[in-house]
């Protein structure tokens, strides 16, 4: 089973949150990735085909609707998690989220425990 996570932020110190909200699941064999826009994001989803994503919506390059709607419209690996992660707390933004494919939406600042317990699920359904 691929157990990766990727974190795609173009705030550093929100990709080290995230990063230090998740780090223990890398003592169980998940690897972090991380990516600082959504160009960079797409590679790497490309290249590594995480089992989940949390991505910021604003980004340089490309925004997180955009990354979000390209990796569903492509199919290639329809078992990715996408976790929309923004300040834009809206219905309208979020409702754009959905459409856009991703399976949640969560507003920053958001609980680091929260963040773990969402990667738990997600790479649980997918081992079993």
């Amino acid at each position: 089973m691929n157990k990766i996570i990727l974190i795609v932020d173009d705030e550093p110190h929100i990709r080290m949150l995230l990063e230090e909200s998740l780090s223990e699941l890398e003592d169980e064999g998940v690897r972090l990735l991380t990516a600082t826009n959504g160009r960079e994001a797409l590679d790497v989803i490309s290249a590594q085909k995480p089992r989940l994503v949390f991505l910021d919506v604003m980004m340089p390059e490309l925004s997180g609707y955009d990354v979000c709607a390209r990796v569903r419209s492509e199919a290639t690996q329809p078992d990715i998690h996408i976790v929309m992660l923004t300040a834009k707390g809206q219905d309208a933004d979020r409702q754009r989220g959905i459409e856009a494919g991703a399976d949640a939406y969560v507003t920053k600042p958001f609980d680091p425990d929260g963040i773990l317990e969402t990667a738990r699920q997600v790479l649980a359904r997918s081992s079993g």
